[in-house]
């Protein structure tokens, strides 16, 4: 399913997806959505014309900001909504995501320590395995300094 770049459509499938609001970089290339399940969230978004590479298909950086963002922020949650850094990542590009389809992140923690929390996540083209990444996040006591 290609969809017309004049009107597209970013809603995802299904009901019980609600919009994250974001800044920054994820404004320019959201909107990402994110569903309760169970103890966690799944995180998606649905692949527009402007998320393609050359060959048609969306952009690895894409599913890797999905992936890092939709961790991120369940590591976050469960560091009771406190600043979290992502110390490593690694991502592996199982199958192309298609433009038009709606792309879902699955993460689970794996592991906490005091100050480190590791993760695992799927990413799925409704049943079909397209990504897996993996990574270590930092819980930080407060925000970078950015000045």
């Amino acid at each position: 399913m290609t969809l017309d770049p004049q009107t597209p459509q970013t809603t995802p499938p299904g009901e019980g997806w609600e919009q994250i609001e974001d800044i920054g970089f994820l404004d320019l290339v959201g909107p990402i959505w994110r569903q309760r399940a169970g103890e966690v969230y799944h995180y998606g978004f649905r692949a527009e014309p402007r998320h393609a590479n050359l060959n048609g298909v969306v952009q690895g950086g894409m599913m890797m900001t999905l992936a890092d963002r939709g961790m991120g922020r369940t590591v976050r949650i469960a560091h009771d909504d406190r600043p979290v850094a992502t110390v490593h990542f690694s991502y592996d590009f199982i199958a192309p995501a298609l433009i038009g389809h709606f792309i879902e992140l699955h993460p689970k923690i794996t592991r906490q320590t005091g100050s480190l929390v590791f993760m695992e996540s799927v990413v799925m083209d409704g049943e079909t395995l397209i990504g897996r990444a993996n990574g270590v996040w930092k819980k930080l006591k407060a925000k970078p300094k950015t000045d």
